[in-house]
């Protein structure tokens, strides 16, 4: 039985011309397309007409379809010989759960490719002036997840060695920011260190932005 390929897509960190081209080549010949929530709605207007649309959104309180139901989803378009997209933010490496995905389409034996995208752990604060490295300033850069499946849901890293990294991009932690202050700071970073935080980013448009680091 022939069985339809799964593309694992970024779609970029928001603004529609920073996903790639390869990207909407796949979105263009899709017959379904299972979208989350952090895609902006106006890259779907890439797909195909009649093109099935599936919305996949979590929310840290509720999940509108859960991460195996999103699974049996794929690979069942697959088994139906349609050509599927599994659309996520950013790049769907980066916290994207594309491996647990990839590894349920290795297990029915579905053919599928990544293509990757843009995160938003590089992009928005690059957007705000802020290059991760920089010679002077930055020579290492670590992408952290701010929180765990632990009942607090607090991350669970080595914070030692993270006080070490020049840059640390921490994704999804507002919530909980205040421990991660804490606990780099416990773990020797300087409280002078600076800090950039930014939630719910439009990256369209393209301003130039100043460096933060050259003003007085």
């Amino acid at each position: 039985m022939e069985t339809g390929t799964v593309y694992l897509v970024g779609a970029g960190p928001g603004d529609v011309g920073l996903m790639t081209i390869r990207g909407r080549e796949c979105l263009e010949k899709a017959d379904v397309v299972l979208y989350d929530r952090l895609v902006n709605p106006l890259i779907l207007s890439s797909a195909k007409a009649g093109a099935e649309t599936i919305y996949c959104g979590k929310l840290p309180d509720r999940h509108h379809l859960r991460q195996e139901a999103i699974q049996e989803l794929m690979v069942q378009k697959a088994k139906e010989n349609k050509t599927v997209v599994r659309l996520k933010g950013g790049d769907p490496g980066m916290f994207g759960r594309s491996g647990e995905e990839a590894a349920a389409l290795v297990e029915h034996g579905i053919t599928y490719e990544v293509i990757p995208g843009i995160t938003s752990g590089i992009a928005a604060p690059l957007y705000a002036g802020v290059p991760v490295t920089h010679r002077d300033y930055s020579g290492s850069f670590a992408a952290v997840t701010a929180h765990s499946k632990s009942t607090t849901g607090e991350p669970e890293v080595d914070w030692g060695a993270f006080a070490k990294i020049d840059t640390i991009s921490f994704y999804m932690g507002v919530k909980n920011l205040p421990h991660i202050v804490e606990k780099l700071i416990d773990h020797g970073k300087p409280e002078t260190t600076s800090v950039l935080i930014v939630e719910w980013v439009q990256l369209q448009g393209r301003k130039r932005c100043p460096a933060p680091w050259l003003r007085s």
